[in-house]
């Protein structure tokens, strides 16, 4: 979009978005022939606004489109309907967003590439499932009493304050983790990371065979062979480092991998596996602790972009909108590295929404403007 004549703080916030992927996409299916208000670009708006302000239903975000002309502006539109809406939701299909997420993608990468080091290109990898209701979503059915979906989610991890969604599989919740990995793990030489919901021996096998290099917990109940000792260094909280073989019999895997043990804050055991023999046993562990940044990267899609409340029933409006959670994501974190900013992105968030409709100008203002007055705090007074 051009961002030379998008002056709002929200022009500028969508500006990234790729219009010529919305033209051709518009085009190719005719999504928009004979539409006279509800265009794609419009949806998009609209609902990225509902995402960024947390509105409840689709009732909130006819009213606040009604009552506010500065919005209006931005969408070429002065009213919508909740039905109109509600069509729009249901209609479009998610492959649109899925693409505009991937160019968004691309772009972030570009601006923030994780530096070549020793440790190398890390990928952090989970799920969070999304309960539903099962009178109202029987299609995502995946117990007797409950519906839901799952997002799997492979993240990079660029150091312990950045990391950013790069590829995202939706899916009803029922299957398991391990079904998506030959869709998250397709990188030679990058170190993925990830828990124990992802145990396949086979797939190990064929990660060593192809130079891809993961970190991941042992299950407790793990066969394993012990064919060497490595010294740990004095003082680590690493307690041991061995070179194993995991598996019996047929099921045993041909490649010897890293195992090492350690405890964590509550003193519990944790065994650690990893094709990794070129990095310290610290290094290591360290790797695996910063897989809980995904944890808290999901925690914030769901607290600050509100993806726990869904707008509409039919599949494709909760893929749109799991989808416009993650752009809507990708635009604030463009938007931080663009200003290069030391604000985090809650705080970045909420100055965009209080200023969403104000000028680029004012709203840059607002996110370098310093304290009125910095507090000491209470001093003690030394009696004379």
């Amino acid at each position: 979009m051009d961002k030379d004549t998008l002056l709002s703080s929200f022009g500028k916030w969508v500006a990234p978005l790729n219009a010529k992927i919305i033209s051709d996409w518009t085009t190719e299916t005719g999504e928009d022939k004979y539409v006279k208000k509800l265009t794609t670009l419009a949806y998009l708006l609209i609902f990225m606004d509902a995402q960024l302000n947390q509105r409840k239903a689709l009732r909130d975000i006819v009213t606040e489109i009604e009552n506010n002309e500065a919005f209006q502006k931005e969408l070429g539109i002065t009213s919508i309907s909740i039905s109109q809406l509600s069509r729009k939701n249901n209609k479009l299909s998610p492959e649109l967003l899925q693409q505009l997420f991937v160019d968004l993608v691309a772009q972030v990468t570009r601006i923030r590439t994780p530096a070549a080091g020793r440790v190398g290109t890390v990928k952090l990898l989970d799920s969070t499932t999304m309960s539903l209701c099962l009178s109202k979503y029987k299609w995502a059915t995946y117990r007797k009493t409950k519906a839901g979906v799952k997002l799997h989610l492979r993240v990079t991890f660029c150091d312990p304050d950045t990391v950013y969604p790069e590829k995202a599989v939706l899916t009803p919740a029922k299957p398991s983790d391990r079904t998506q990995m030959d869709a998250l793990i397709d990188e030679t030489g990058a170190t993925y990371v990830f828990d124990r919901g992802y145990v396949d021996y086979e797939k190990y096998d064929q990660y060593c065979w192809d130079g891809v290099f993961f970190v991941t917990r042992l299950k407790d109940n793990a066969i394993v062979e012990v064919m060497d000792e490595f010294p740990t260094a004095e003082g680590s909280v690493m307690t041991r480092d061995r070179m194993v073989k995991i598996g019996k019999g047929a099921k045993q895997m041909k490649h010897v991998l890293r195992l090492i043990e350690t405890v964590d804050l509550k003193g519990n055991p944790i065994r650690i596996i990893t094709n990794r023999f070129d990095l310290t046993a610290e290094e290591i562990g360290d790797l695996y602790r910063n897989r809980w940044k995904i944890e808290t990267f999901f925690r914030w899609l769901k607290q600050h972009l509100k993806l726990t409340r869904f707008y509409g029933e039919d599949e494709n409006a909760v893929w749109n909108q799991i989808l416009i959670c993650l752009i809507s994501y990708c635009l604030l974190l463009l938007m931080k590295l663009e200003l290069s900013t030391t604000k985090s992105l809650l705080d970045l968030s909420r100055l965009l929404k209080s200023n969403l409709t104000k000028s680029w100008e004012v709203f840059k203002a607002a996110v370098f403007r310093k304290p009125a007055r910095t507090s000491k705090g209470r001093q003690k007074v030394v009696k004379s």
